[in-house]
C-alpha cells in the first residue's frame, strides 16, 4: 500500500517551506547575485562611484602569475587537508568501533574538537607550535629540527593544514563511526569463519561498504578546505610569510577589505564558487562511479 503524505490545506507545504527558502536566498542568492554584479564593476575605494568594465577584472586576474600561484597553492592545501582529516578519523572510527568499555567517553573526546571555533583553533596549534614559547616547537627544536612557522613557508602551510585537518577530524569520524555500526556483522563473521584477517576484512568488505560515507565526506572535506578555513588561516598566519599560506577565500578577504579592490575580489569569489562547483561535479561524474551502494 502506497502511503503519501497529503495536506488538507494547499498553502501550509508553502508556509512550512517558506522560512528555510527564505535564509537560502538572503544568505546564499542575494550575496552571490551581488558577487557576480560587481565582478564586472569597477568602484573606488569608498563605493562612490561604479564602472562597468566587463570581464576585464576576470582577465586581470588570468593574467597575474601571484594569482595562479595561489590557484595551486590552494590546490595542494585542499588536498593535503581532505587527506589528513579522512584517514585518522577513520582509523579513529575502527578503533572506537570495537572499544567495549568506556566507549561513550571515548567518542565524547573525539567529538569535541568540532565544538571548537577555528579561529580558537588555529590559536592553540600557533601557541603549541609557537619558536618561542610552544612547547611542540621546543621539542622539535631539541631534536635538531628548526621550526619556525613565521619565517619558513613550508612551515607555516604544515602548521595551518595539520589546523585545519584536526577541526574536520571529529566530523569526519561521526560518520565513519555511523557506517561501521550499520554494516551487517553477518559478512564480517563469515569471513572470519573463511579464515580473513583483519586487514583483509577490512579491504575487502568494510572500506568498499563505507565508499558512500567516504564519498560524502571527500566531497564535504574539500568543500570545507576551500571555504571554511579562513578563521584558521587568519589566526594562524594572516596568509604569510611572503603569503606562502594565501590560498584563494583568503586573497579574496585581502583585496577587498584590505587592499579595498572590491571588483577584483568579487570576481575572484566567483572563480572560487565556480571552482568549487566544478571539483564537486567532476567528484560526482567520476569518484561517484567507485562508490557501492
Amino acid at each position: 500500500m502506497d502511503r503519501r503524505v497529503t495536506f488538507n490545506n494547499k498553502l501550509l507545504p508553502y508556509l512550512l517551506l517558506a522560512p528555510q527558502l527564505a535564509v537560502t536566498l538572503v544568505f546564499f542568492f542575494w550575496p552571490a547575485g551581488q558577487a557576480i554584479q560587481m565582478s564586472v564593476m569597477e568602484q573606488d575605494a569608498f563605493g562612490l562611484s561604479k564602472t562597468f568594465v566587463g570581464l576585464a577584472n576576470f582577465k586581470e586576474l588570468f593574467a597575474d602569475a601571484e594569482y595562479l600561484k595561489t590557484f595551486w597553492r590552494t590546490l595542494i592545501f585542499s588536498g593535503a587537508v581532505a587527506f589528513c582529516a579522512l584517514v585518522p578519523a577513520l582509523l579513529f572510527a575502527v578503533m572506537a568501533e570495537r572499544i567495549v568499555r568506556g566507549a561513550t567517553f571515548y567518542r565524547t573526546v573525539l567529538v569535541l574538537p568540532y565544538a571548537i571555533a577555528p579561529a580558537v583553533a588555529g590559536v592553540l596549534w600557533l601557541f603549541m607550535f609557537n619558536p618561542s614559547v610552544g612547547i611542540v616547537a621546543y621539542w622539535l627544536k631539541k631534536m635538531g629540527i628548526d621550526w619556525n612557522p613565521k619565517l619558513d613557508g613550508n612551515d607555516a602551510m604544515i602548521l595551518v593544514v595539520m589546523a585545519a585537518a584536526w577541526k574536520q577530524i571529529s566530523y569526519n569520524f561521526l560518520f565513519f563511526l555511523a557506517g561501521l555500526q550499520s554494516i551487517p556483522k553477518a559478512l564480517l563473521e563469515a569471513a572470519s569463519i573463511d579464515g580473513a584477517g583483519e586487514w583483509r576484512k577490512f579491504r575487502t568488505i568494510v572500506f568498499p561498504l563505507l565508499s558512500p560515507t567516504t564519498f560524502f565526506l571527500l566531497v564535504v572535506n574539500i568543500v570545507y578546505a576551500f571555504f571554511d578555513t579562513f578563521g584558521i588561516i587568519d589566526a594562524v598566519t594572516s596568509g604569510g610569510p611572503a603569503k606562502a599560506t594565501e590560498v584563494l577565500v583568503y586573497k579574496v578577504y585581502y583585496d577587498g577589505v584590505v587592499a579595498l579592490n572590491l571588483g577584483t575580489s568579487s570576481a575572484q569569489s566567483v572563480i572560487l564558487m565556480a571552482i568549487v562547483i566544478l571539483l564537486t561535479a567532476i567528484q560526482f561524474r567520476y569518484v561517484e562511479k567507485k562508490v557501492h551502494y
